[in-house]
């Protein structure tokens, strides 16, 4: 029943924006107070639920947005992003764009949450996609599948670290694993997928997109651009700053106290102010631009992503009344006493969380508790397992996720072309991420 529940209130959602054309965010919001009280919440928490949901969403996300949107804005106001968008293509030329996009989102994944990858790629990307008179979405995805391969796979991003110590796995193998079940995952979920989307449903490839949260597409001469070095190192400071502050943290002690200023400076947060406060200097200042020109763009950036804050907060309030309502409990309870090969298993109890609960931190963690025994009684891999629960948590991505949110409006794609695009590709993405981890098995 808790699971017919939850397909009945994404139903009503897609109805309320698609049908009746009423606004994403107060659509979550109504379909979120109409599943609590389904969910027999108590009315008198039901706000309670909301407005945790909605400001734990954005507690992290709305830093991150708002000086993300800063930074980019800065570049792409002085031509950094135009320069960026340029070089790639006189290096790789049109016919291998989408490796340069896919071989640079890796390097940034690795260092990023999937949310702040996307931040700091998606000005250039579109430039990119302008310059070359192609759609968004033919980059689009393959970034952001390589992002998001990122995010579920390799420490130390958040689940496979934290699923790494529960299963009892070895971080290094975790991690060495990961990228071997990386490549074709990104292969085959990103540029073939992409290929075969474009072929069966080109009317979703667009190439007049107008991206409302990045603003008007500007017009530059590339003598008048700032260089391509400073470009790159201001784009990717967040990179830098993180990548540092993660190597440290295996490298130096515990308790130094070079190590501790180094992870304040590292921490995502501190990492998108100090980039975008470099970033005013490196765009702003040093090209002669005035305070009031800088302080214009950055106004402007977060005017830009105003809605779309609301919507992804939105999706978090549903997010927290599914977790609130029972579901993940349900769920637990319904795979206790499951039987099949650990792997699969493994990654089946994922996908299921994934796709009631909306967000894949919440199910690799929970399913991770759930087939811990497994890894014991049967004597597979733990790293692997690490892996399955990975590949599981990343499924099927729709309205109760941020991700999701982000693509849309982003990409600027209707509902429906959200779910033939992005709801897919994550489809494929987990599928073949299970069956990169099912051969890699036969071997280790």
């Amino acid at each position: 029943m808790p699971l017919v529940i939850v397909a009945c209130a994404v139903a009503v959602l897609i109805f309320l924006i698609v049908k009746l054309k009423l606004n994403t965010f107060v659509s979550l919001v109504i379909v979120s107070f109409l599943t609590a009280l389904v969910l027999q919440i108590p009315v008198d928490k039901i706000p309670t639920t909301i407005e945790t949901g909605i400001g734990g969403q954005l507690g992290h996300l709305a830093v991150i947005f708002g000086f993300g949107s800063m930074l980019g804005k800065l570049v792409s106001d002085s031509g950094g992003g135009h320069r960026i968008a340029m070089t790639l293509i006189k290096r790789f030329g049109r016919k291998h764009i989408q490796i340069a996009v896919v071989l640079a989102s890796f390097i940034v994944g690795i260092a990023l949450f999937f949310e702040v990858g996307l931040v700091v790629l998606l000005p250039i990307i579109f430039v990119i996609a302008r310059e070359l008179d192609m759609p968004l979405m033919f980059l689009g995805i393959p970034m952001a599948i390589t992002l998001n391969v990122a995010h579920a796979f390799l420490p130390p991003h958040p689940a496979p670290t934290a699923i790494t110590s529960t299963l009892g796995a070895n971080m290094g193998h975790v991690l060495l694993y990961g990228i071997i079940v990386s490549i074709p995952t990104i292969i085959v979920a990103g540029p073939l997928f992409n290929s075969m989307l474009h072929k069966f449903r080109p009317d979703l490839y667009h190439t007049d997109v107008e991206v409302t949260a990045l603003g008007e597409f500007k017009e530059f001469k590339e003598e008048d651009t700032p260089g391509f070095a400073i470009s790159v190192i201001t784009s990717m400071m967040p990179v830098i700053l993180i990548a540092v502050a993660t190597i440290c943290s295996f490298v130096l002690p515990e308790g130094n106290v070079v190590n501790e200023v180094i992870q304040f400076v590292g921490a995502p947060d501190a990492a998108m102010l100090l980039s975008m406060l470099f970033a005013v200097w490196t765009m702003g200042l040093a090209r002669k631009r005035t305070m009031a020109d800088i302080a214009g763009s950055m106004t402007e950036s977060v005017k830009q992503i105003a809605m779309m804050l609301l919507i992804i907060g939105g999706g978090g309030a549903f997010k927290q009344v599914l977790v609130d309502g029972g579901i993940s409990d349900y769920i637990s309870t319904m795979f206790s006493n499951i039987n099949m090969p650990p792997l699969i298993a493994a990654w089946l109890v994922a996908a299921v969380l994934r796709v009631c609960l909306g967000s894949a931190t919440v199910a690799s963690l929970t399913a991770a508790g759930l087939v811990a025994p497994m890894v014991a009684m049967s004597g597979v891999n733990p790293a692997l397992m690490v892996l399955a629960v990975g590949a599981g948590s990343v499924i099927a991505d729709h309205v109760n996720d941020a991700g999701f949110w982000m693509i849309k409006e982003y990409f600027g794609l209707s509902l429906k072309e959200t779910f033939m695009s992005w709801t897919a590709a994550t489809t494929v993405m987990s599928v073949m991420g299970l069956i990169s981890v099912l051969t890699l098995s036969l071997f280790v």
